[in-house]
């Protein structure tokens, strides 16, 4: 029996006619809808193309996006004052700061300079820690997008032995944490990690989430186990090694087409989710 596609394509489209009605119904009852400002350091070809998939997928569900745009020697002082002047936007609803920006800025103080409202990326400390405490707070986007994909196809969670590899602020870590949420048992691994093989090998839940192309090995998937594969490198490869995967896994995320699309949907999602109180809270004023 072949393991069953989760397909983050069509379900982020599905997504995407909930999330525009949504967006009409503000732009009905309260004349504003939602924008997201995206902010793009330096002129990485993949990051300006990753910019342009979230620009357009606002458009398709009717947000407004106002791009803003930054040379490779920006300082940090000057990127937070951009980051403060959206703050300070009742126009803006949420903000992206598209990771990485050049090795000269300190990333970490840019992304703490997001107004905790307006963290639809999910990338503030503050955001983590409520998330991680059960408060509310909005989610990092690949790892809520890669959750919504587990539970739209109803895969069980509760009491599964979930193994993460990789260890990201924002990706491998709050996975984890998500997980942990979901009544996983969690086990947090890593390039570094010895005997990698053994612990991927008792994971009834696998994320790839390293970075690194074909860094995980289909040879130590264990039969049945759920793969998900958060790595994207060129060539449209994954972190976790194809070959057999089908035969293999129980139900594993396509590359691309699997959490890729979650990633985009999940941000759209939360910053329409803060357009929405922001927009009916200046209302009541």
């Amino acid at each position: 029996m072949s393991a069953l596609p989760l397909d983050g394509k069509s379900l982020a489209k599905e997504m995407e006619s909930i999330l525009k009605e949504r967006v009409s119904f503000l732009a009905e009852s309260f004349k504003h809808v939602p924008k997201l400002a995206t902010i793009l350091v330096g002129d990485d070809p993949s990051s300006a193309t990753y910019v342009k998939m979230k620009a357009l997928a606002c458009q398709r569900v009717g947000m407004a996006s106002v791009r803003v745009e930054l040379p490779h020697n920006t300082t940090t002082e000057e990127l937070l004052q951009k980051i403060h002047e959206l703050n300070q936007d009742p126009l803006v609803h949420g903000i992206l700061l598209q990771h990485p920006v050049p090795s000269h800025i300190n990333e970490r103080m840019a992304f703490e300079a997001i107004d905790i409202n307006k963290d639809v990326d999910g990338v503030t400390c503050l955001g983590f820690g409520r998330m991680a405490m059960g408060e509310a707070a909005y989610g990092s986007a690949t790892p809520a997008g890669i959750i919504s994909l587990l539970e739209h196809y109803k895969i069980p969670l509760e009491g599964k032995h979930a193994v993460v590899v990789g260890r990201s602020a924002i990706l491998g870590k709050p996975m984890a944490l998500m997980l942990l949420q979901k009544n996983c048992t969690v086990t947090i691994c890593h390039s570094k990690t010895l005997h990698l093989e053994k612990f991927i090998a008792e994971a009834d839940i696998l994320v790839g989430a390293v970075g690194i192309p074909h860094f995980i090995k289909s040879k130590w998937i264990k039969t049945g186990a759920v793969v998900i594969d958060a790595g994207y490198h060129p060539g449209g490869i994954g972190d976790i090694e194809n070959t057999k995967l089908s035969s293999i896994a129980s139900a594993y995320t396509p590359v691309p087409g699997g959490v890729g699309p979650m990633t985009i949907s999940t941000l759209i999602r939360q910053s329409i989710e803060s357009g929405e109180t922001q927009i009916k809270s200046l209302k009541t004023l």
